[in-house]
């Protein structure tokens, strides 16, 4: 008898999964955990997710931290150097 085999679906979509990925990587960054292949397994444990999606997320989170630092730095105000004077 032949059985078929089904994978496992995951009941959140990418978008719910990705948003508590990242709340998952900011608690433990928020913690002090530092090392990020740590952190990584730590989220695997936690949530039961792929290595790869929590990689993935973690390259996300990284992309829209650095886009909001650029915005922000763009505001600052120039500070006079010598070549402005």
């Amino acid at each position: 008898m032949l059985y078929r085999t089904t994978k496992k679906q995951n009941p959140l979509n990418r978008t719910n999964q990705s948003t508590i990925i990242k709340e998952a990587i900011n608690s433990y960054l928020d913690k002090g955990v530092t090392d990020k292949q740590d952190i990584y397994t730590k989220v695997v444990d936690q949530l039961g997710v792929p290595r790869p999606t929590v990689r993935r997320v973690a390259r996300d989170l990284r992309n829209e931290l650095l886009q909001k630092i650029q915005i922000l730095q763009s505001d600052m105000p120039k500070t006079p150097t010598s070549e402005d004077e």
